[in-house]
């Protein structure tokens, strides 16, 4: 089956041309429901069989090269369109084709009687298309073909709903936002992917890599290159400093920032670094680059979900948070631990995401959390599902946050030091009690929306089944990788299945003296303490008694305020980037260049046109006798002109 991965790739792309030319005439919203769903969910069949002939191998043979013809050859440049199967490539291939099966399923129901429903789904496999390209791809060319196609899907999902408004502006302002910032990521990612064929001779993986790790080159390359490319990851992935579009990506369908802003198209990043582990280990100030950016990321974006009330922009916020959790892990040489939350990220984000859509759906279309209150009673399904999440990503043991976030709190301390550490504990305080301020004021507490205009209700069971399935995910997903303290000898699974892909990168990265399981163990219960703690205060102060919050925000009203506007980074890009730009576009660009040179060259052309054409024109009376005259006065002067000559 692993030489039949391309239909992984293919079948999405099939899926999307059926309902993207037939749809609009298919119309049966069941029809097209199966037609984009069976388009995601078989890939996933093929690719779980494709993990158990791997699993048969031996680990060190576990790499497999599926080429399906040559798509450049000039002078030195061969790049094929072929495949790459291994460890790392299969767990995202099962991230994105069985989240993205499952996600499909919910939108059946959640985007029923939609005008675009066959629209959507053509757009969600047009998604899965790029995405299954980007992470199977065995060169940088072939990656960046899908990293521009998420982009170019993440643009058309986010402007959806092209005819609503959102917030101050519209759907159509945050697409066209996502789009811009991501050309920026964009453009240090080429510049990267050609200091890389100027540098090893080829685009392909593993000429790249096998040379990276045995050529004699200067550091400051392999600096330049990791840099390039961790500018691409920080506009794919929403990091410092381009990580402004996600919060506004929120403008989409809910399953949307699920599937694309949660679980798959947000994670490229930073399995595009893990992917060229090797190169960033070889660049060891890149890599401290990577950690603070990944740190610094994590704190600042969950300091502004403490304080959002639209319930998508919490969740937004706390996806930007997490993913600085990974690059975190990357930047600290941690490659597994990153990829490992990556997975886990992916059931309790877009889990978070369906049941904040469930929300919505059963709130009609509300989604400020000060107008809901008291819902569990209403949606138990949907509270039920949404608490297991939010245990989990808070890192409650054993849910699978917990996992994988303390195994990246382990590598914080072990290779980043105490303080890193605590930056790091903090920045999961600040995420459990953020979850739960959503959860308390969301389900619990006394009711505030309008009875008489609002009727909450639990979803159909083509969401919630769904809920149903991630929970379970969110629950189970991180036995998977049980560190070794408490896996014995055997170590932890998921690291050992990735070891081979991260072999060469972590011989290669300076790792410090050994730690005790005392230590491990210490850590990692003054962690789940300080969580269990934050929870307990969230809930006390949202359910117990909410006047604390009132008077916190009173006393504390100019950091209050810093908080919900999000810092002020929109108005500070807009006054110091934007704004300028719009003003040398206007003033010296349109009036001056385009108006002045371009059109005045234009214009000033069939100005003169025009004045010779009217001087011909008084040659041109339409008088017999006076172009009789005319003739008769040129014979003359040819005549003299003969005599004279003569």
């Amino acid at each position: 089956m692993i030489n039949w991965i391309y239909l992984t790739v293919a079948l999405p792309m099939i899926g999307f041309l059926i309902n993207g030319l037939l749809g609009s005439k298919i119309k049966n919203e069941k029809v097209i429901g199966i037609i984009g769903s069976s388009a995601v969910g078989i890939p996933f069949l093929i690719s779980v069989v494709a993990l158990f002939e791997l699993l048969a191998l031996p680990n060190d043979q576990r790499v497999f090269n599926v080429p399906l013809f040559t798509w450049l050859s000039s002078g030195w440049l061969n790049v094929s369109f072929a495949y790459r199967v291994d460890q790392l490539s299969i767990v995202m291939a099962l991230v994105v084709t069985g989240v993205g099966f499952i996600i499909h399923i919910y939108s059946i129901g959640y985007m029923h009687g939609d005008k675009g429903f066959w629209r959507f789904f053509a757009y969600l496999n047009l998604f899965i298309f790029a995405m299954m390209n980007l992470i199977l791809a065995d060169n940088f060319l072939l990656l960046f073909l899908g990293w521009e196609g998420v982009g170019l899907c993440s643009y058309l999902l986010i402007g959806f709903w092209y005819d609503r408004k959102f917030e101050k502006s519209t759907t159509s302002d945050a697409a066209k936002k996502a789009f811009i910032v991501n050309r920026i990521g964009d453009f240090g990612f080429l510049l990267g992917m050609f200091l890389i064929y100027i540098t090893f001779n080829s685009l392909n993986f593993a000429e790249v890599f096998s040379r990276a790790a045995a050529l004699s080159i200067p550091t400051y390359v392999f600096e330049f290159i990791a840099i390039f490319l961790f500018i691409g990851a920080t506009g794919k992935s929403a990091q410092i400093p381009l990580f402004v579009w996600l919060p506004d990506a929120m403008a989409g369908p809910t399953p949307v920032s699920a599937l694309i802003h949660a679980a798959t198209m947000v994670t490229a990043g930073v399995y595009m670094v893990a992917r060229c582990s090797i190169i960033f280990a070889l660049a060891p100030s890149a890599m401290a680059v990577v950690a603070v950016i990944g740190l610094l990321t994590a704190v600042f974006a969950a300091s502004i979900g403490l304080v959002q009330n639209d319930i998508k922009k919490v969740l937004a916020y706390s996806t930007v948070s997490q993913l600085g959790y990974m690059f975190l892990a990357l930047g600290l040489g941690a490659f597994s631990a990153a990829i490992f939350h990556v997975m886990t990220h992916a059931f309790f984000k877009a889990l978070l995401f369906l049941g904040a859509g469930s929300v919505i759906h059963g709130m009609h279309e509300e989604q400020d959390i000060s107008r809901y209150g008291g819902l569990k009673k209403y949606m138990p399904t949907t509270y039920i599902t949404f608490l297991l999440a939010s245990i989990a990503i808070a890192g409650i043991p054993p849910f699978s946050g917990f996992f994988s976030k303390d195994e990246i709190l382990w590598h914080a301390y072990i290779n980043g030091g105490l303080f890193v550490w605590i930056i790091g504990v903090f920045t999961a305080l600040l995420t459990a009690f953020y979850m739960f301020r959503l959860v308390s004021l969301t389900f619990e507490g006394k009711e505030r929306f309008d009875h008489h205009s609002v009727h909450p209700h639990e979803s159909p069971k083509v969401m919630t089944i769904p809920l149903i399935v991630l929970a379970i995910l969110s629950v189970i997903g991180g036995f998977i990788g049980i560190p070794e303290v408490f896996s014995g000898t055997g170590g932890n699974l998921f690291s050992s299945w990735l070891e081979p892909v991260f072999k060469t990168a972590n011989s290669k990265i300076h790792h410090f003296g050994l730690h005790s399981h005392f230590e491990e163990i210490l850590l990692m219960a003054l962690s789940v303490a300080g969580v269990v703690f934050s929870i307990w205060l969230a809930r006390h102060i949202y359910i117990k008694n909410t006047r604390i919050a009132d008077s916190v925000a009173a006393k504390f009203k100019g950091f209050y305020s810093l908080l919900r506007n999000k810092y002020f980074i929109d108005e500070l890009y807009d006054s110091t980037v934007v704004n300028p730009i719009k003003k040398v576009s206007e003033n010296l660009l349109y009036r001056i260049n385009d108006v002045k040179i371009i059109d005045g060259a234009v214009n000033g052309t069939a100005a003169l046109v025009d004045k010779l054409s009217a001087l011909i024109r008084k040659f041109q009376t339409g008088a017999v006798q006076f172009y009789a005259v005319i003739m008769v006065f040129g014979i003359v002067v040819a005549l003299f002109w003969i005599l004279l000559s003569l």
